[in-house]
């Protein structure tokens, strides 16, 4: 005979594990210590297995207790949505929604999303990190998380909302030799050793003079002269058509795809749901055009005039 689960005391376990001790989820949630650790004891002991092992200081989930937490966290958050769902006679999203984002497109679009997300559902409680970083979902508790170009992973589902693409630009008092000689370039990160850069066309020699640690700061630094860049044709459209700076080809190589990556497909979360819908209505296409008028939406904007 299976064995059998008391959701209380699943709920419990799953509690624990993810404040990382019995401690940390008491003081987390106001429940008794004693009474956490005596229902996780209930849970091992139906199903006869260990589910953490308790140091004097320390906690950590066996490879039996991993599993659990990852295949019931979730089933627990839905079920506990349907409920609520159901008590308040709808399926209006309410609750905190986590999110992580690229830098990038935090600093140029974010805000703006998640104002408008946040006034069209008001009960939603949405929190928003930025890092380019991969992350746990389920370790840290994320409920969707914004990448571009991800690795796979199985234990994730996703959809793509926007593209772009990269493009060389310059000053327009920098002009692009025509003899092979390298042009000074403002590239991002200091691991960025290029000598030269390959374009649809032909390949371009560069020296990188400037490394800066944000795609915004690379455009102001060409936008002053000091260096062509590698940028997002949505970042820099403005600039090309107030003449600020000068297209000097696109970048050979894949699209820039920007995903939003969630660990469910059943049951997804009415607040995730949501918010893709919310994304979807802003990038109807999903095409670089929309994105770069999405960031200078109204005829003053100041990234017309910067």
């Amino acid at each position: 005979m299976a064995p059998t689960m008391d959701l209380l005391a699943l709920a419990d376990f799953n509690l624990v594990a993810r404040h990382g001790g019995f401690g940390r989820a008491a003081r987390a949630t106001g429940r008794p210590k004693a009474t956490l650790s005596r229902r996780v004891l209930e849970l091992e002991n139906s199903l006869g297995l260990r589910l953490i092992e308790r140091g004097a200081r320390t906690l950590k989930l066996t490879q039996e207790g991993r599993a659990l937490h990852e295949r019931t966290a979730m089933l627990l958050t839905e079920i506990d949505e349907a409920a609520a769902a159901i008590a308040s006679g709808g399926e209006k999203p309410r609750g905190r929604l986590r999110i992580s984002a690229p830098l990038l497109f935090s600093q140029t679009a974010m805000g703006r999303l998640a104002a408008g997300f946040s006034l069209k559902y008001p009960e939603v409680r949405l929190e928003v990190t930025t890092e380019d970083r991969p992350v746990d979902m389920v370790e840290e508790a994320y409920d969707l998380v914004i990448r571009v170009n991800p690795a796979p992973d199985e234990n994730l589902i996703g959809r793509i909302f926007l593209r772009d693409r990269l493009v060389v630009v310059a000053s327009p008092d920098l002009k692009r030799p025509a003899d092979g000689t390298a042009v000074p370039a403002v590239v991002r990160g200091t691991n960025d050793r290029s000598t030269a850069w390959t374009m649809q066309g032909g390949t371009i020699a560069v020296d990188p003079v400037l490394s800066l640690a944000s795609l915004v700061m690379v455009r102001d630094a060409v936008r002053a002269g000091v260096g062509a860049g590698r940028l997002p044709i949505s970042l820099v459209t403005h600039d090309i058509e107030a003449g600020r700076l000068a297209l000097w080809g696109d970048v050979a190589g894949p699209e820039i795809a920007l995903w939003a990556l969630y660990p469910s497909r059943r049951l997804l979360s009415t607040r995730v749901s949501a918010f893709l819908e919310y994304l979807k209505g802003a990038f109807p296409d999903g095409t670089p055009e929309e994105l770069a008028a999405y960031l200078c939406p109204w005829p003053d904007h100041p990234c017309l005039h910067a």
